[in-house]
C-alpha cells in the first residue's frame, strides 16, 4: 500500500463547501481500482484544517487518480478555498501489509 496524507487549511467561511466537494470526490475516488481507501478528516480543535487520507494499491495509482474528472473537478473547486497551499506527505504501509 502507498499512503498519501494531503493537509489542507481552508479559509473561514468555506468549510461547508469544502466538505461537500471533498466528500463527493472521496465517494468517486473509492470507486477507482487503485484506491483502497479515501478518508476526509477534520481537525477537532481547528475546524478549518483537514487531512485527506488516500490509500493506494501501488505508487503509480496517485498519478492515475489525478487524471480523473472527479479529482480535477475537486482541484478546481477548492483552489480558491485554500488559506494556504495544500501539501502532501507520502508513507509506506508497514502493518498490516494487506491493509485495504
Amino acid at each position: 500500500m502507498f499512503i498519501v496524507l494531503v493537509h489542507v487549511h481552508v479559509k473561514p467561511g468555506c468549510i461547508e463547501d469544502f466538505i461537500q466537494i471533498s466528500i463527493e470526490n472521496a465517494k468517486n475516488s473509492i470507486l477507482e481500482a487503485g484506491v483502497a481507501r479515501f478518508d476526509v478528516i477534520q481537525q477537532q480543535d481547528d475546524p478549518n484544517r483537514f487531512v485527506l487520507v488516500e490509500v493506494y494499491r501501488t505508487p503509480e495509482d496517485p498519478a492515475r487518480h489525478k487524471e480523473t474528472a472527479h479529482y480535477q473537478k475537486w482541484r478546481d473547486a477548492v483552489a480558491e478555498m485554500m488559506a494556504e497551499p495544500r501539501y502532501s506527505v507520502k508513507f509506506d504501509n508497514l502493518f498490516p501489509k494487506d491493509a485495504g
